[in-house]
């Protein structure tokens, strides 16, 4: 942990141990030290050690039974993230025929109108990973997305450009622990801008799609955001809504 004097957040104590049981300091069989003990260890209140715990048996890390302990089940998250029928992530769906090449990847600092567009602070810092989606039947772009993530995933750069095809939360979540638990999304229509529709072979002011994402954990604070551009002729956004059972 950073600052052991401080009192750190449950999901900082959830990857510290997700950390510690994927190099074997608490192999699979073996049982966490105990709610208290974990206090001590954090200098925090149990009901934040409970909170991370509850990550890491979402995570399929750990299983929890009363009067047993919290017992080791693996050690790589099991749960990892997955789209549902249901989920927003499943509005954007680019099958299996297209591949995402990255392009670029760069720590950028955030100036005023870029922070208003992402919803994050003015000033701070990211990991922007710049990729390009091609349909590797036709050999056409289908769309570009630039990825900004919390500066602290830096090093999972080099990750992100060996599994391409990897959703980049779900690699956060499998190497880090820290899960997605909404994704908030903007559909908006736009022109696109000379650099994106020259590597979309695109005319530039072309109409098209920009999709943000804002990826959330549990404790509702974003680590992720995506902004993706689509040519509206290669591109649309279908969604079938239900009247609720009243």
């Amino acid at each position: 942990m950073k600052n052991p004097q401080a009192k750190p957040h449950f999901a900082d104590i959830a990857q510290d141990l997700t950390q510690a049981i994927a190099a074997g300091r608490y192999p699979v069989g073996s049982v966490l030290p105990g709610e208290l003990e974990l206090c001590e260890m954090y200098n925090t209140s149990r009901h934040t050690i409970r909170a991370a715990l509850h990550e890491l048996q979402q995570l399929g890390l750990v299983s929890r039974k009363k009067n047993a302990g919290t017992r080791v089940e693996s050690a790589e998250p099991r749960n990892e993230f997955r789209p549902s029928l249901d989920s927003l992530e499943d509005l954007i769906q680019f099958g299996s025929s297209n591949v995402r090449e990255v392009q670029a990847i760069e720590t950028v600092t955030l100036d005023a109108d870029l922070a208003r567009g992402l919803g994050a602070t003015r000033g701070s810092s990211w990991l922007k990973i710049s990729s390009l989606r091609v349909d590797s039947g036709k050999q056409q772009p289908v769309g570009w997305t630039d990825v900004y993530l919390d500066s602290q995933y830096a090093e999972i750069a080099e990750t992100v450009r060996s599994e391409p095809d990897a959703l980049i939360s779900t690699l956060i979540e499998r190497r880090f622990g820290r899960r997605v638990a909404e994704i908030r999304q903007v559909v908006r229509a736009i022109a696109i801008a000379g650099p994106v529709a020259e590597m979309l072979k695109v005319q530039p002011g072309m109409p098209g799609l920009e999709i943000v994402r804002q990826y959330l954990d549990a404790a509702g604070q974003m680590f992720e955001v995506s902004v993706t551009v689509h040519p509206a002729d290669r591109f649309a956004v279908a969604m079938r809504l239900q009247r609720s059972a009243s």
